[in-house]
């Protein structure tokens, strides 16, 4: 399937920061090969949120890994700020649904663990983590060890971490999809407020439809087997979006009918 999406008009405008050209990546395994990615093309402008959502088996997790140099296309190409992607890099953070954190480090230091392997002072990592450590709304966490924190905490510090470098680009991966619901949404807050402060790119993947209208300025929406982009919306709602109101819910059906939903979640 190879599908043209026009593009918003204000993404179009712009310098992308992030071009994906006729992606397509193959898996090869003892019982033979599946398509994961057919005919992605796209492009996310600087300071964009951009949501990728689809049904479990489109890709959304491969495209993630190729965007931060995990994994190389079998077809097409990335670009960033126009130069090809060769692996990963500190200009493009990764946030993981299950934390990845250095059990042997403390919140503190694990936030400094990018910044130690650019060779900062230490006297830079302490003031850059102790920052990054109370915009997540963990002040007085940094000397605790991931096993003294919740998973709501855990996360926090993670994006922390991933934030530390300043990336260009920021990959999350269903970062909140562990979560109860209270915590899942106080996060959701969080990173809007990070996001809008520092006028992030960031580019979340997630299943949740309700998820990526509260978060995103744009919206891809996925089809599997193989995986491509069926749907490029914007996402125009005004904050702070409620979940009730009739524009919301007209877009969430418009979106749960682009996956073949025919229901909400």
């Amino acid at each position: 399937m190879n599908l043209r999406v026009d593009l918003p008009a204000a993404v179009a405008a712009q310098r992308p920061l992030i071009a994906c050209n006729d992606l397509g990546h193959v898996y090869d395994s003892g019982r033979g090969r599946t398509v994961a990615l057919r005919n992605v093309s796209l492009t996310i402008a600087p300071g964009e949120f951009v949501c990728v959502l689809g049904p479990s088996g489109c890709g959304k997790t491969t495209l993630l890994n190729i965007l931060a140099g995990f994994v190389a296309p079998s077809h097409g190409e990335v670009l960033v700020n126009d130069h090809r992607i060769a692996g990963p890099s500190s200009e493009r953070g990764v946030v993981f649904q299950d934390y990845s954190l250095f059990p042997w480090l403390t919140a503190q230091a694990n936030v400094e663990f990018g910044l130690r392997m650019e060779g900062r002072a230490a006297s830079e990592r302490r003031k850059v983590a102790d920052e990054l450590l109370r915009q997540v709304g963990l002040p007085d966490a940094g000397a605790k060890y991931p096993f003294e924190l919740s998973g709501g905490m855990k996360q926090r510090v993670a994006i922390a971490r991933a934030l530390a470098t300043k990336p260009a680009l920021l990959l999350m991966d269903e970062p909140f999809a562990a979560l109860d619901a209270m915590t899942r949404y106080a996060l959701q807050s969080k990173l809007i407020d990070i996001q809008k402060q520092g006028a992030q790119t960031i580019l979340f993947v997630t299943h949740n439809i309700a998820e990526a209208l509260v978060l995103g300025s744009r919206l891809i929406v996925m089809s599997a087997n193989p995986g491509c982009v069926v749907e490029d919306i914007p996402i125009e709602l005004e904050r702070p979006r409620r979940r009730t109101s009739p524009a919301f819910n007209e877009l969430y059906d418009r979106v749960a009918r682009a996956i073949g939903l025919d229901t909400a979640e």
